[in-house]
C-alpha cells in the first residue's frame, strides 16, 4: 500500500512546490509592476524606452538556464513590461488594417498584447497618426525577403519627422484558412489574400489548388473577413487573422519559402539612446558625377562601420536620379559612425538619418 501510494504523495509535493513558485511569481510581478510606476512619475511623456526593452531581452536571453528556450523567455519577459507599461498608459501603434493583418502581429509582438493597435487603410494614414499623436507609434513594412522592398514606405520616410525607433523580424506564415464546414480541397471554388501572399505561395497554389480562382484584395484580413462570408472560399493569411474571423486552419504554412520574413520598423518621435546593439539607417542622395556613390560610401569602410543594406529608389524630385537607403551597424553616437555620416554630409547632395535603433532578433 504504501509502495502505491508513493507516486500519488510526490505527486502531491510536486503540486504544492509549484503553488508555491506560482505565488513567488505573483508577488514579484506586482513588486515589478510597482517599481515601474515609480519610475514613471519620475518621466513625462511616453515611458517605453526601446533601448531599455532590447537591454532586458537580451539579458535574459543569455543568463536563461533553460529548460525553457530564449525564445519563450524573451516573449515572457515582453508580455510583463507590455502589461507594466499599460498599467500606467497603454501604447498605442498605428498599423496596417483591418484587425487581423501581420502589421498587427508584428506590432503586438513588438509591444507586446497589453498595447493598443489603431489599424489605418493606408501606409499614409499609419504615418499621419503618429505624427498627429493620434498614435505614439507607427509600425510598417519595408522590406520583404522574398518580394523586396516596399516602395511606398521608403518614400514617406523620406518626408517624414517620425524617426525609426525599432525594427521586427516577423517570420510570415501563410495559412489556408476556410470557413467552419469546409473541410476538403476540391471544395474551394476561390483564394483571397494580398497580392504578395499570392505570389508567396504560387508554387504550392498551382501544385494544390489549381481549379480555384485567386483573388487579390487589399490585405490578408480583408481575404480572411470575405472567406468567412462565404461557404465555398478560402484566405490566404496568418493564425491572428483566422481568430479574429472565426476561421479554421485547413492547411498550415503554405509560403513556398519557409525563410519567408517581412522586416517592419517602428516608427516614434525621437531616437533612443544606444542599446549595445543597433543600427542605424540613413538615406542620401548624390551629386551626379562619375563615381559619386562609391565615394559617398567611402567613409564607412575607412571607419571601419559595416553597411548592412543599401537599397536605391527614384527620386520624387529630380528626373533620373536616385536616393540611396542605408543600414550600417552601430548607433549614430558612436564615435566610429559619427565621424563617417559627418564626412558622408560633406559629401552627400542630402543626408538625412531616418534613425538609430536596437537591432531585431528573429
Amino acid at each position: 500500500m504504501a509502495d502505491d501510494q508513493k507516486p500519488e504523495k510526490t505527486l502531491q509535493s510536486l503540486r504544492q512546490e509549484i503553488d508555491r513558485i506560482d505565488l513567488e511569481i505573483l508577488r514579484l510581478i506586482n513588486e515589478r509592476a510597482r517599481a515601474a510606476g515609480d519610475i514613471g512619475r519620475l518621466k513625462t511623456g511616453v515611458l517605453y524606452r526601446p533601448e531599455r526593452e532590447a537591454q532586458v531581452l537580451r539579458g535574459v536571453r543569455e543568463n536563461n538556464p533553460g529548460p525553457l528556450s530564449g525564445d519563450t523567455i524573451a516573449f515572457l519577459f515582453r508580455e510583463i513590461m507590455s502589461a507594466c507599461l499599460a498599467h500606467e498608459r497603454p501604447i498605442t501603434a498605428a498599423c496596417l488594417g483591418p484587425s487581423g493583418t501581420y502589421s498587427e502581429a508584428a506590432a503586438v509582438r513588438h509591444f507586446g498584447h497589453a498595447a493598443r493597435t489603431l489599424g489605418c487603410a493606408t501606409l499614409e494614414d499609419v504615418f499621419r497618426a503618429a505624427e498627429t499623436g493620434k498614435s505614439d507609434f507607427a509600425v510598417v513594412p519595408v522590406e520583404n525577403s522574398t518580394e523586396g522592398a516596399v516602395g511606398r514606405t521608403l518614400d514617406l520616410m523620406i518626408e517624414t519627422p517620425l524617426k525609426v525607433c525599432g525594427e521586427i523580424q516577423l517570420r510570415i506564415r501563410h495559412q489556408l484558412l476556410v470557413p467552419p464546414g469546409l473541410s476538403e480541397l476540391k471544395a474551394v471554388r476561390r483564394v483571397y489574400s494580398h497580392s504578395q501572399s499570392l505570389g508567396q505561395c504560387q508554387h504550392w497554389l498551382n501544385a494544390n489548388l489549381p481549379q480555384a480562382e485567386r483573388v487579390a484584395v487589399a490585405s490578408n484580413a480583408e481575404a480572411a473577413r470575405l472567406a468567412a462570408e462565404s461557404g465555398d472560399a478560402a484566405a490566404i493569411a496568418g493564425e491572428l487573422a483566422g481568430e479574429r474571423y472565426g476561421l479554421n486552419v485547413l492547411v498550415p504554412n503554405i509560403e513556398d519559402e519557409a525563410s519567408n520574413t517581412t522586416r517592419f520598423l517602428v516608427l516614434g518621435p525621437e531616437i533612443p539612446g544606444p542599446s549595445g546593439r543597433d543600427k542605424t539607417s540613413l538615406v542620401l542622395a548624390t551629386r551626379n558625377r562619375p563615381g559619386a556613390i562609391h565615394e559617398l560610401l567611402t567613409p564607412l569602410a575607412q571607419h571601419g562601420v559595416s553597411m548592412t543594406r543599401l537599397e536605391s529608389r527614384p527620386s520624387r524630385t529630380v528626373l533620373w536620379e536616385y536616393v540611396f537607403f542605408v543600414d550600417v551597424e552601430g548607433h549614430c553616437s558612436d564615435a566610429a559612425v559619427a565621424a563617417a555620416i559627418a564626412e558622408i554630409e560633406e559629401k552627400a547632395s542630402y543626408c538625412k538619418v531616418l534613425g538609430c535603433y536596437p537591432a531585431a532578433a528573429l
